[in-house]
């Protein structure tokens, strides 16, 4: 493949760095205005390729990072020699570990959290309403902010090494990033029992559960990458399934079925937990251990925003999820869960209120009406 020189005529944000073969295809390496170099970018003569650069932070996103990507995709979005983008992170360990939820919490003005989701949830929904092919190859640790990057996307590739999870519950906050959109739409109630708990997949269980459209051996990620930057829009799709493999072991949540439909099924969190406790298995008696570590605030919005997404378009659910974000933030309950669990790891929140039955109908209420201001999608 040779490299495009076509202008895209808006990449005024954007300069050539250099141009590189690799493995029979050329790419151009691109800096960002910011000059950023936790993001990468390259061009193939068809595909963009994006490169979380945060080895060291599990590539957790920032807000200069999501500027960057936004204004990336926005770019390819317009240039016709761009059918695809890929995104990736570096290192073995994680595509991406989620927000950095640490530097919009400490020491920063509740405001630094709001305009941070508030954009992030805007690079999101571009990723859902991506006009051309999108593939998240989601190798490694995959959480919060990384899930919002790669879900919402046509094709996500999982190796042995991927591991899902939706942790927000227990720093006091909720899946967001359109968490209330994609797990209500998991096969139910899987998507509740994964936005209450947390709970972990791995490798083939992302494919089992529909998170990942495709599976591969991590070792074979760098050849499927660069078929992917020699591909176009019409052939990425057997390129995937070139390098497809079948899934290596049964799903694990499998023995659990009908534990889990019967209990995460309940119309409240106090119900669920009844439930747990009636069916009395040692892997209903770990889940209300779990349960019992979360914020109880976390615990009822979430189950709320999981009931109400499936009736939601996947616009309102991000306007649904940044009034929740504006309250949660403003409550304290996300700055502590934070402070515990991230910055003085002491694992002791304080959680207010601590326990289920304090968190009335009126505290609830605020997370779905108040005065956030609205949030809408980037103009196209």
């Amino acid at each position: 493949a040779v490299v495009s020189t076509q202008s895209t005529g808006i990449q005024t944000n954007l300069r050539m760095a250099h141009t590189v073969c690799t493995g029979g295809v050329f790419l151009r390496s691109l800096l960002s205005r910011s000059m950023s170099t936790e993001v990468l970018f390259k061009e193939s003569a068809r595909v963009g390729l994006i490169t979380l650069d945060r080895p060291k932070a599990l590539n957790a996103l920032n807000r200069p990072m999501v500027t960057d990507i936004t204004e990336q995709l926005t770019a390819w979005r317009a240039a016709p020699h761009i059918q695809a983008v890929c995104i990736e992170g570096a290192g073995a360990k994680a595509f991406c570990a989620g927000g950095d939820v640490v530097s919009i919490t400490k020491n920063v003005p509740a405001s630094a959290a709001m305009d941070f989701f508030y954009h992030e949830f805007q690079m999101n929904y571009m990723i859902g309403t991506y006009p051309k092919t999108y593939v998240a190859l989601i190798d490694g640790i995959t959480m919060g902010g990384g899930v919002g990057l790669s879900v919402h996307g046509k094709y996500r590739v999982a190796t042995e090494r991927s591991l899902y999870a939706m942790p927000e519950t227990a720093i006091g906050y909720f899946p967001d990033v359109g968490g209330s959109y994609f797990l209500s739409r998991l096969p139910q109630p899987y998507g509740m029992f994964l936005g209450l708990t947390g709970h972990r997949l791995r490798g083939a269980d992302l494919a089992h559960m529909g998170i990942a459209t495709h599976y591969t051996e991590s070792d074979k990620l760098d050849a499927l990458k660069q078929d992917i930057l020699g591909s176009d829009s019409n052939s990425i799709l057997a390129t995937l399934n070139k390098h497809s493999i079948d899934l290596p072991t049964p799903f694990s949540l499998a023995p659990h079925a009908e534990l889990i439909k019967h209990c995460f099924s309940a119309g409240s969190v106090e119900e669920i937990l009844v439930r747990l406790g009636e069916d009395g298995s040692e892997f209903a008696e770990k889940l209300i251990t779990t349960l019992s570590r979360m914020s109880p605030r976390s615990l009822v919005i979430t189950h709320k925003l999981l009931s109400l997404a499936p009736g939601l378009s996947y616009e309102e659910c991000f306007k649904m999820e940044y009034k929740a974000a504006h309250e949660i933030v403003a409550s304290g309950e996300f700055t502590e869960g934070v402070r515990a669990l991230l910055v003085d790891k002491d694992n002791s929140p304080q959680w207010k209120p601590p326990t289920l039955d304090q968190v009335t109908d009126a505290m609830v209420e605020k997370y779905f009406d108040n005065e956030a201001k609205e949030w809408v999608p980037l103009a196209e």
